[in-house]
């Protein structure tokens, strides 16, 4: 199991019901290995159901994420609940 770090988004221009559904990619980076990289909201979903583990560095505690799914079917990654009110992933600086 690896795990990452979700430093920034990039996101489409549509106009989305759900703003998740608006993230095309994730900015990553392994600190394990020092890897880093962009990846597709497809791709991010599948290595989190594949039992890896991506989380955002907001503030202490991180805030691990998990797949989530919109009404219309498009699944995406959220965060968990922590310490800060704001959305960790949607305030992630756009790459």
């Amino acid at each position: 199991m690896a795990e990452i770090q979700i430093t920034g988004i990039k996101k489409d221009n549509g106009n989305h019901y759900n703003p998740h559904e608006a993230v095309t990619d994730y900015a990553w980076t392994n600190h394990s290995t020092g890897n880093r990289g962009l990846v597709s909201r497809a791709g991010a979903v599948k290595w989190i159901e594949e039992g890896n583990k991506a989380y955002v560095q907001r503030v202490q505690p991180r805030a691990y994420c998990y797949v989530n799914k919109s009404v219309s079917g498009t699944k995406f990654l959220q965060t968990f609940s922590d310490t800060t009110p704001s959305n960790n992933l949607l305030n992630l600086p756009e790459v």
